[in-house]
């Protein structure tokens, strides 16, 4: 056997280095979640409310209910989970 080819038998199965970097952004994710558990709105861009074409009025978003910020999925998944845990005890 070719010192080539021994080596390239060798080699770890490339699924696991793909688990194992998906867990990686996955707990990434959950932890950015848990410091930054909100988002800015996408519909009004933050600011919580929208002005009329003439610029003179303005009204609240109705997705953020004119508070500019939405609570992200990942953190909605984290209060669930917690709540489970809490109603097992």
């Amino acid at each position: 056997m070719s010192p080539l080819l021994a080596a390239a038998s060798n080699t770890a199965h490339p699924s696991a280095a793909w688990l194992l970097l998906a867990a990686l952004g996955a707990g990434g994710y959950l932890l950015h979640c848990v410091i930054w558990p909100y988002r800015a709105c996408r519909k009004c861009d933050g600011a919580g409310r929208f002005r009329s074409p003439s610029g003179r009025a303005w009204r609240y978003c109705n997705r953020c209910a004119g508070k500019g910020a939405q609570l992200r999925t990942g953190r909605r998944i984290w209060t669930h989970l917690k709540s489970i845990d809490r109603n097992r005890r």
